[in-house]
C-alpha cells in the first residue's frame, strides 16, 4: 500500500508569528514533524504544503519534498485542513492512504503513527484513524458563566452524577489524521463513526495555539526527553 504524509504549514500566524519556523528545542517547529515522519518509515513521500518560501526551504533541507506551492486561497484565517488536503492529493500521485501530520506536534511519537495505519488498515470499512486523548475531568460537570459572571452548569442535567458513572469523552489530540486517500477526496466526515481513535496518553498532547501552550509544550518536551520516553 503507497502512503504519504502531508504537513499542512501556511506562513500566516496571528497568535505566534511564523509559528512554524520558530525554534522548538533548537530546530524550526516543523522539523520535529517532518523528521519524526522520516523516522516512522511509513511514508514514501513526505510532503509539505506550505505558501511560504522560507518554510519550503527548511522543509527541503530536512529531507520533506515541496513538489507544489499552496495557492493563496487556501492559506487564509478561514481554510479547514481537509480542503489542503484534497488540494494537495490532487497535486499529487494517486496514494493509497494519506496521513496529515500537524507542523506544530512536538510530541508526535512514531509508534502511534505505525499505531493509526494498522487500526485503519485492519478496518476496511473506516475512513480516518486519527489521534484523541481524554479529557482530565468528565466534561458533562464543566462550568460556563452566565451573562452575570457567576457560575453555572454547562450540563445541569449531570450536576449530580457521579463522575464514576458519566461516559468517558475524547479531545482532538492535534497531531495526525491518517485517511483512505479516496476518503479525504470524497469528503468524508472526519469526525464521525467514520473514524476510529488511536488514544494517547494525555501528557503527550499539547495543542499550541498560544504563547502559554508553547511554554507547556516546551515544559512537557524536557521532561520526556529527559525521562527517555520520547520514541
Amino acid at each position: 500500500m503507497s502512503c504519504v504524509a502531508i504537513i499542512p504549514a501556511r506562513g500566516g500566524s496571528k497568535r505566534i508569528p511564523r509559528k512554524n519556523l520558530k525554534p522548538f528545542d533548537g530546530v524550526p517547529m516543523i522539523v520535529r514533524s517532518i523528521c519524526t515522519a522520516l523516522d516512522s518509515q511509513l511514508f514514501d513521500q513526505v510532503v509539505v504544503s506550505t505558501d511560504d518560501e522560507d518554510i519550503a526551504e527548511v522543509a527541503r533541507v530536512h529531507g520533506a519534498q515541496v513538489p507544489f506551492m499552496r495557492p493563496a486561497s487556501l492559506a487564509d484565517d478561514f481554510t479547514g485542513t481537509a480542503a489542503v488536503m484534497v488540494h494537495a492529493l490532487n497535486e499529487l500521485a494517486a496514494f493509497d492512504y494519506a496521513c496529515c501530520i500537524y507542523a506544530t506536534a512536538p510530541l508526535l511519537q512514531a509508534r502511534f503513527l505505525r499505531q493509526g495505519f494498522e487500526l485503519l488498515e485492519q478496518n476496511p470499512d473506516k475512513s480516518f484513524a486519527f489521534s484523541v486523548a481524554g479529557f482530565g475531568f468528565p466534561v458533562q460537570r464543566a462550568l460556563t458563566l452566565d451573562e452575570h459572571g457567576a457560575l453555572t452548569s454547562l450540563y445541569p442535567e449531570f450536576r449530580n452524577t457521579r463522575s464514576q458513572d458519566l461516559a468517558e469523552a475524547f479531545q482532538d489530540a492535534g497531531q495526525f489524521y491518517w485517511g483512505r486517500s479516496e476518503a479525504w477526496l470524497r469528503g468524508d466526515v472526519l469526525f464521525s463513526p467514520a473514524s476510529l481513535p488511536v488514544i494517547l496518553p494525555r501528557h503527550l498532547v499539547q495543542d499550541i495555539d498560544t504563547l502559554e501552550d508553547w511554554k507547556r509544550a516546551e515544559y512537557l518536551y524536557a521532561a520526556l526527553k529527559a525521562g527517555g520516553e520520547l520514541q
